[in-house]
């Protein structure tokens, strides 16, 4: 299937907000000498995007991004989740209903821009899914047993089935005493929280109903299976840097950038 240029456009657009419990005014971060959103839109720029766009909840993000040479967007402050806010900026930005989006998480300064690059090719050759992202394969029983790691199945085309915390699937014929000794083979795969929308979903994406399944695991993709849409999946051999969730994972992040 041939691809044109303008299908192989997107925008990135990154959510922001100031708000963290776990590390206080986290866009700002300090990460060697530049803001940690900064850096993130800077990865993203990297990648062959026609625009990247962070979508701030504060005004002191976007004169931050703008001092550094980012777009920004200031958006509504009571946004329930990251992707609300993505559809606000949708609509700022005057997008087209069949632009594709990508949501670059603004906690991610090690982002590999060919991954942004391969989530919104994905969805261009994938016209009947709503969304895509990303996944790889796990290494270890720990990782698979940890339920702050989200797995995922996926289906014969590579679209997702489920996501959930549980260690899924689960392999009958590999437990002793209902304890998995040994990881499944194939190996499970870890979903990476990247992803391509395209836009006239995006919009509509704040008007569905919240989901059973979302509110128990707490996945908000969830909903998007729930009502019958359809995400498709790039799987990547390589795993994706750290996020920064704590002031820990700041440390780390200073220290592989420095």
């Amino acid at each position: 299937m041939q691809i044109s240029a303008s299908e192989r456009e997107f925008t990135v657009v990154i959510p922001a907000r100031m708000a963290s419990s776990r590390l206080p005014n986290k866009p700002l971060a300090d990460i060697g000498g530049l803001p940690m959103v900064v850096r993130v839109a800077q990865r993203a720029s990297q990648s062959n995007a026609r625009q990247v766009v962070v979508a701030a909840d504060d005004a002191r993000i976007v004169q931050a991004c703008r001092s550094h040479g980012v777009t920004a967007l200031l958006t509504r402050q009571d946004h329930l989740s990251g992707t609300d806010r993505l559809a606000e900026a949708s609509q700022l930005l005057g997008l087209e209903a069949d632009d594709v989006v990508v949501n670059v998480q603004g906690d991610e300064p090690l982002i590999l821009p060919q991954l942004i690059n391969n989530v919104a090719l994905l969805l261009a050759q994938r016209p009947e899914a709503s969304m895509s992202t990303a996944a790889h394969a796990i290494g270890s029983l720990e990782e698979f047993m940890n339920p702050n790691v989200v797995k995922l199945v996926m289906d014969a085309r590579q679209s997702a089935l489920y996501f959930s915390r549980a260690p899924i699937p689960w392999w009958r014929d590999g437990q002793s005493n209902g304890s998995l000794r040994t990881l499944p083979t194939p190996a499970p795969l870890r979903h990476i929280g990247i992803y391509g929308y395209r836009a006239a979903f995006l919009s509509d994406f704040p008007h569905l109903p919240p989901a059973p399944l979302e509110s128990m695991e707490s996945l908000e993709q969830l909903r998007v299976l729930w009502h019958g849409h359809r995400i498709a999946v790039h799987v990547t051999e390589l795993a994706p840097g750290p996020g920064v969730d704590t002031p820990e994972d700041l440390e780390r992040v200073r220290q592989l950038l420095d």
